[in-house]
């Protein structure tokens, strides 16, 4: 029988926990970092090693995976002081993370000058797809260490889209998709605000959006989530308040000017700065209603 290798795993967040609990359930040993004990205690009873740093990790190592919640958390686990560059045994670093292309080239720069290949690897799916096995994984990055990592993809997620082979390219392409869903989430609430306010049935509302040109996964998935009661999808109002916003400045580098996507940004960026940052992105329902003094629930889930 083949011996799997042992994975190192950054990040033990709603995301990152459940990819790593799918490596485990698959016979993957992990050696596992993240700055919150409670997060890494359950990898520990399913025999998992904790380690003090992402360096450490990287000392245990070959192939090290990170699903981290911000650019600046990535670039230190990367290349700072105990980032992976310290590593003795790593000699792939998957980033998983939706930080935007500067910084994902920046972390394979300083990754390259010590011998280790980056595969820029964000998913999309959330935390429904991530528990299920079902995200789509877009990575770029060089063949042979994208062939070393696809075992462990089809592991987490369901299909693998190469983007290409310079890192960046996924991120790319994963900011795109947040870009549409965020602005799409944002015209959902709204028009279910518009038509609670009116008098229609929510539940009515959702039915046909699905059936009609006004389909789209933020209405059919999320917002039916919020209009169900249901305000844990997976993912924080800030983080995708940090994703939005870093799309609409990496398209403004590009000279794209996205004035529909970036009204939807500021009202991320309002939810968060408002205090909800640590709420369910589903709360941006609430967020809306509240001016309009609506309540736009259906039937419970």
């Amino acid at each position: 029988m083949q011996t799997l290798p042992t994975i190192g795993f950054l990040g033990l967040g709603q995301m990152g926990a459940a990819m790593a609990e799918r490596l485990v359930d698959a016979g993957y040993s992990l050696q596992v970092f993240d700055p919150n004990p409670s997060s890494v205690e359950p990898f520990v009873r399913r025999g998992a090693v904790a380690h003090p740093s992402p360096a450490s990790v990287a000392d245990a190592a070959a192939i090290v995976l990170a699903c981290l919640p911000s650019q600046d958390v990535s670039r230190q686990a990367a290349y700072g002081p105990d980032g992976v560059a310290s590593g003795s045994a790593i000699r792939i670093y998957a980033e998983m993370s939706t930080i935007g292309k500067e910084t994902i080239e920046d972390i394979a720069n300083a990754l390259r000058a010590r011998g280790i290949d980056t595969v820029d690897a964000p998913i999309t799916g959330g935390a429904p797809g991530a528990r299920a096995g079902t995200l789509a994984m877009l990575v770029s990055g060089a063949a042979e260490s994208i062939a070393a990592m696809r075992p462990l993809l089809k592991v987490i997620g369901k299909e693998v889209y190469v983007m290409g082979e310079q890192p960046g390219m996924a991120q790319v392409m994963k900011l795109l998709n947040n870009l549409v869903m965020a602005t799409n989430t944002v015209a959902a609430a709204e028009g279910l605000v518009f038509g609670a306010k009116a008098g229609l049935d929510p539940d009515m509302v959702l039915q046909v959006l699905e059936a009609g040109t006004g389909a789209s996964y933020a209405a059919s998935r999320i917002m039916a989530n919020a209009v169900a009661g249901v305000f844990h999808y997976g993912a924080a109002i800030s983080i995708i308040s940090k994703d939005v916003s870093v799309g609409v400045h990496e398209a403004s580098l590009l000279g794209v000017d996205m004035p529909v996507i970036a009204k939807a940004r500021d009202a991320w960026n309002a939810a968060a700065g408002a205090g909800r940052g640590r709420d369910d992105f589903t709360t941006i329902l609430k967020v809306i209603e509240e001016p309009h003094g609506v309540t736009v629930r259906g039937r419970p889930a």
